[in-house]
């Protein structure tokens, strides 16, 4: 063994004790010339070493760089200048011979927390980034959930099943990466976007409480919370109901609460429909550790409509911004009455951003002394100021914000203004966690330019038991595309769940399709002929002719939620080895091209086309 101890490991009682490390040097310091401190660094943690007497003149020998590999033997000292920031801090090792086991360029960048190297150079090399102690902790983060995962599945009876990675192209929601099979000229493997269809085919093989934490695939454009590859705690059971779901996965996400964090998540998980998230926050993803709820005071003619409509809170005052809007929002924003006439400027020119695409923003200052001061004050009275402030939970000392226009539009620009306050007022708490399910998603959308439907999650989601006959004995082609709101299949709710954590989904589910006639029925509704059908899931329409279970499943956004967890907007912070926003990895250089001799063997011919 190269050492006794890891750099972490040694305290004041191995004091007097020989002790042999080895790592990597952080920093040299020469305090005389007849005394030298060294920082060796492992995985583990940060020990000094102390250079004095013949050790120096080695040491002069055989100088030191950063990041040199070095061993170290010597005996365990009490520091006279101890580092409380160290669980090291007390002791130091008096060297008494040392071997350099590799020496080490000069390093692109500084390997500390606060380093001086940006994230292009960072990824480039990766290898040296990861030796970071901040990086380090963010696996080791990763690493403790997953293993809360596994053990609170494998309490739970679940079995880790692996299903394969080169499967065959179905329709997903996103595109496929495909992969050339050699042996089979002109034919494809798909990686998959996730083992949806595998896990299903399990139920019906009796395997009824399956886990994978698992690799998955989608070629979709990048972001910092998503790549394209990525990893999911995926989960299915079998004999189990809506509810079922719901407990047992609770219960695993609070485990993991307990195990990582040491957090006890006591309270009850709140539940919200789809259609109360969308209209009272903006999204079905709502951040709920907060309040400051949407009141709509007009509400357009859509299937998902909100019942809270007051429309003549704001009617007959001929403010046509107002009265042309298909839907018009407010939120109460509190303690901000005291707003400046810049401030709220600034947040106006914030709402016209591209990103956000309104033409403006109505405010109303709900001031201490019981008055109200507004931009629209010349067309409402303060009385009506008044009623549309209490309408929206407004109290004294409180800013509403009003937003007016196209329904889906207003409804996102208001959501990401309920967002960017609370952020502004502090009101999102890295530290503070509240989960929350999202349940009755519609199950079906409407694609405008196709004329069809489309399924919100995916084709293998059971519409509620109640609402299963409407999707049955109704034909699902709509005759006039401007009523398809009148359709029956506009109004099937899914029996389908999301779990939010702080505003982010980490996890969906559904109860599966089972029967062969409903799934026949659910992919004739998405456009599929029975020809398409077979050739893309006739395996999985014959499995269900073998006694398929009743079941359902749950994945969760395994990345996404250990960067939740360690407080971080972005995934890659998580992720050893992460793509760039362009889906390359810097370090490899890949994609890449290959050489021609592997095009032949394939029998591919790339024509690349402008």
């Amino acid at each position: 063994m190269y050492r006794t101890h890891t750099c972490g490991e040694l305290r004041l009682e191995n004091k007097n004790s020989e002790a042999t490390l080895a790592g990597w040097v952080q920093t040299v310091r020469k305090i005389s010339a007849s005394l030298y401190f060294v920082d060796l660094r492992d995985r583990y943690g940060i020990t000094q070493l102390c250079f004095t007497g013949d050790s120096i003149r080695l040491l002069d020998e055989n100088p030191l760089g950063r990041e040199f590999v070095l061993q170290a033997t010597g005996m365990v000292n009490e520091r006279s200048n101890k580092n409380a920031n160290l669980p090291t801090g007390d002791i130091e090792l008096l060297v008494t011979s040392f071997k350099i086991l590799n020496k080490s360029a000069v390093p692109p960048f500084t390997i500390q927390d606060d380093t001086d190297g940006g994230d292009d150079l960072r990824m480039k090399y990766r290898f040296l980034d990861l030796r970071r102690n901040a990086v380090k902790k963010n696996l080791e983060l990763r690493y403790a959930v997953n293993r809360a995962a596994r053990n609170y599945l494998h309490q739970k009876q679940f079995m880790d099943i692996e299903t394969p990675f080169l499967i065959k192209s179905t329709p997903e929601g996103a595109r496929d990466f495909v992969v050339p099979s050699r042996m089979n000229p002109g034919q494809f493997y798909a990686l998959p976007q996730s083992p949806q269809t595998f896990k299903q085919l399990l139920m019906v093989s009796g395997y009824d409480r399956y886990y994978q934490i698992v690799k998955c695939f989608r070629d979709e454009d990048l972001r910092a919370d998503r790549q394209p590859e990525f990893t999911q705690i995926d989960c299915e059971m079998a004999f189990v109901e809506q509810e079922d779901i719901l407990n047992m996965f609770e219960g695993m996400v609070k485990h993991i609460f307990k195990e990582v964090k040491g957090i006890d998540y006591t309270e009850k998980v709140e539940r919200m429909t789809w259609e109360d998230a969308m209209w009272q926050f903006g999204n079905d993803k709502p951040d709920i550790r907060f309040g400051m709820k949407l009141l709509n005071l007009k509400k357009p003619a859509t299937v998902y409509s909100d019942k809270q409509d007051q429309p003549a809170l704001i009617s007959g005052a001929d403010f046509k911004v107002f009265d042309e809007a298909e839907t018009v929002l407010a939120v109460a924003i509190p303690g901000c009455s005291e707003y400046t006439r810049k401030q709220t400027d600034e947040l106006t020119e914030w709402v016209k951003r591209p990103q956000i695409g309104m033409k403006g923003l109505v405010f109303i200052k709900c001031n201490t002394d019981g008055t109200y001061k507004s931009s629209v004050d010349k067309f409402y009275s303060e009385e009506r100021l008044k009623a549309i402030a209490d309408a929206a939970g407004a109290a004294p000392g409180d800013l509403v914000l009003l937003l007016a226009g196209a329904e889906e539009r207003t409804r996102k620009a208001a959501s990401e203004l309920r967002l960017e306050m609370a952020e502004r007022l502090g009101l999102r708490k890295k530290e503070e966690f509240k989960l929350l399910w999202v349940l009755d998603f519609p199950l079906f959308e409407y694609d405008e330019e196709g004329n069809r439907w489309v399924a919100r999650h995916h084709p293998f989601t059971s519409p509620k038991p109640s609402q299963i006959e409407t999707m049955i004995n109704n034909n699902p082609v709509i005759e006039n595309a401007a009523e398809y709101l009148k359709h029956p299949y506009a109004t099937i709710k899914a029996n389908a769940y999301d779990m939010v954590l702080n505003g982010n989904e980490i996890g969906g589910g559904s109860i599966r399709i089972f029967q062969r006639e409903l799934q026949e029925k659910m992919f004739a509704a998405l456009g599929m002929d029975k020809e398409e059908q077979l050739h893309k899931f006739g395996f999985l329409l014959g499995a269900f002719e073998y006694g398929a279970p009743p079941h359902g499943g749950i994945a969760f956004g395994f990345d996404r939620l250990c960067a939740i967890l360690g407080g971080s907007e972005s995934i890659r912070d998580f992720i050893a080895f992460p793509k760039n926003n362009a889906g390359r990895d810097v370090m490899l250089d890949a994609p890449a091209t290959i050489d021609d001799k592997q095009f032949e063997e394939l029998q591919i011919k790339l024509d690349l086309k402008n």
